[in-house]
């Protein structure tokens, strides 16, 4: 599985604990920065992340800043990203298996190291359920 992650300055030490964590799991990791902890803007590495995981370079993708939120409003600017902002499991589960959620944003200043892993390791094994939920992303997508 090929995984794009992308963070601003207040994510980047999860980023790095993320991005090598998948690493040691074998995945595919495509490092969009940002590269150290000095300041820089969301929206710029959202929209990295976001054109990665809607050209189908990567199956998702994972964004990270200080809340999630400026990241979660981000990326979704792009058309076809549905990034969901998860600060637990059990929402990364349903953000999968009910949205079909393509990119997971976490909070870098509200979670844990091992929270934000669990939430990962949620995304990234949860199938969409289709069916039902399935009608309803169509109707997330139609929006312009």
């Amino acid at each position: 599985m090929k995984i794009a992650i992308a963070s601003d300055h207040a994510g980047y030490d999860m980023k790095e604990q993320i991005k090598n964590y998948l690493l040691e799991k074998k995945f595919d990791i495509i490092d969009l920065g940002t590269n150290s902890n000095a300041s820089v803007d969301y929206p710029d590495y959202a929209k990295k992340l976001g054109e990665k995981v809607t050209k189908g370079e990567v199956d998702f993708g994972i964004g990270i800043c200080g809340t999630g939120i400026g990241m979660s409003i981000s990326v979704n600017k792009v058309k076809g990203v549905r990034g969901a902002l998860c600060l637990y499991p059990s929402m990364a589960e349903y953000a999968r298996k009910h949205n079909n959620a393509n990119v997971l944003v976490l909070a870098g200043r509200l979670m844990g190291s091992d929270l934000a892993i669990w939430t990962v390791d949620k995304f990234l094994t949860t199938d969409f359920e289709g069916g039902r939920h399935k009608r309803r992303v169509d109707k997330i997508d139609e929006i312009k």
